[in-house]
């Protein structure tokens, strides 16, 4: 995730009331779900996505889903990076099918850095905290709650809504269950279109709702190495020409060059509405930027956000450093990962050739294997953006919503090769400092959990019909 990023939008409405969390017998139930999968590590390597999936499937079948209607799917290489895709078959033959997509492993957590056990879901000051609270397992939660709910309410759907819960999207090395099913069985995730993470929405500082986002688009995520070399030598006679020194002057120099601004029809859309609603010495940096994505000045102002920062270029920040092999010895070997998100349009071997000219020619830089392809960018069709608007009427009253493109990378970017457009859903808001996701403490606001479920049960049947 991925993760949802959204900024800048001044604050236009306030949500209706909801009802106390876990008031309902629905929401307990989904509580129950939520806190199992939630408390189920799935970080690649060490838990198992597998486990994750089969407690899934077992809800599904209790719910009175048919064997026929589940497919678990792992590869022998990968035992425990499995998933599930369930299917609950609609009436009408010419409605194409619809996919609900979430990833259900989460980034690595370690319970010394926290404050809490990373795996134990705790509710403190209204707020869950855990990892995978927000990255994914919110909304894989509601995929899952959302479909047991769907069979137990005897709700038969026009068109054919199919569920994928999948391994792998959090470390690009890894076997990937979504890259697996476009690649092997695309006829289970197939249809007309795709819902997933990567919108969502956001709080103000004071925890009122700022906007809604759909997710049209996102970047490319791509992992360079930078490599210095050197014959090193004892470190009581110290050289010039020292590897770590070598490296430390090419990453500094990826850190001081700033990628170009650019606008995808998505991104300026997004600006655009930015504008509408902001301050007014930001409104006016966003128009000349968007009337000059070169404009200096207005580049200066608006990079002040990082997230807006991000939405206007690719960009590059190294990751992990790992250098020397004694205490007493010179290096003769320093290398760092440099993480790059690739802006729409532009290409690996072009972000490529521009790091490889800020590193000189004393330190070498490759593109890491796999290299995962460039998202396909969906239509802004009226007919899946014009029932999130609808829906969130009754939820998010005076809330707007706007198109974003994803500054992370998701699943998504398997699905253009079948032919089908994903959108990264609203529903789910997060605070400005973006919940933690993928930091220390990842947490989710109770209610913004429970008004997102409510939110996305609802797109989903209207989508459904």
């Amino acid at each position: 995730m991925r993760a949802v990023l959204l900024a800048g939008i001044a604050a236009l409405g306030l949500a209706p009331a909801i009802a106390k969390a876990q008031d309902r017998p629905d929401q307990k139930a989904f509580f129950s779900l939520y806190k199992e999968l939630v408390e189920t590590n799935t970080v690649v390597g060490v838990g198992s996505c597998t486990r994750a999936a089969a407690q899934i499937t077992a809800r599904l079948k209790a719910a009175g889903y048919a064997d026929s209607d589940i497919t678990q799917f792992s590869v022998p290489e990968h035992p425990d990076d499995g998933g599930v895709v369930a299917i609950l078959k609609g009436s009408d033959a010419n409605a194409k099918p619809m996919l609900l997509l979430a990833h259900i492993d989460v980034v690595a957590a370690k319970r010394e850095d926290w404050k809490r056990d990373p795996f134990k879901l705790v509710e403190e000051n209204g707020f869950y905290y855990a990892r995978g609270t927000v990255d994914d397992k919110a909304m894989a939660s509601v995929w899952a709650d959302a479909m047991i709910r769907f069979k137990q309410q005897g709700y038969h759907p026009k068109r054919t809504i199919k569920m994928a819960l999948t391994c792998g999207e959090e470390t690009t090395y890894a076997f990937n269950g979504a890259q697996w099913l476009t690649d092997n069985r695309p006829d289970l995730v197939s249809g007309e279109f795709g819902l997933n993470e990567g919108g969502g929405g956001r709080f103000d500082a004071n925890g009122k709702p700022e906007a809604l986002a759909v997710q049209v688009g996102e970047k490319a995520a791509q992992n360079f190495t930078f490599l210095a070399t050197n014959p090193g030598g004892h470190s009581s006679a110290p050289t010039p020409d020292n590897a770590i020194y070598e490296l430390d002057d090419a990453l500094r120099a990826v850190q001081g060059y700033e990628f170009p601004a650019k606008f995808t029809d998505t991104s300026r859309a997004f600006f655009a509405a930015t504008a509408r609603a902001a301050p007014g010495p930001v409104a006016d940096a966003i128009n000349r930027l968007l009337a000059d994505p070169q404009d200096k000045a207005a580049n200066a102002i608006i990079g002040r956000d990082k997230v807006l920062h991000s939405m206007l270029r690719t960009t590059c920040v190294a990751t992990l450093v790992n250098a020397g092999h004694a205490e007493n010895a010179l290096p003769q070997r320093a290398t760092a990962n440099v993480n790059c998100r690739i802006f729409p349009g532009e290409t690996v071997d072009g972000t490529l050739a521009k790091l490889k000219e800020l590193a000189g020619p004393k330190v070498t830089v490759t593109a890491n294997q796999p290299i995962r392809p460039i998202a396909v960018p969906p239509q802004l069709d009226p007919k899946i953006i014009g029932p999130m608007k609808t829906v969130a009427a009754k939820y998010f009253p005076g809330v707007p919503m706007v198109p974003m493109l994803l500054t992370g990378a998701t699943d998504a970017v398997f699905f253009g090769k079948i032919g089908m457009p994903v959108y990264g859903v609203p529903g789910i808001l997060v605070e400005q400092d973006l919940n933690g996701v993928h930091g220390l403490d990842e947490r989710i606001r109770v209610s913004a959990l429970y008004r997102g479920r409510d939110y996305l049960f609802d797109l989903v049947k209207a989508y459904g019909g």
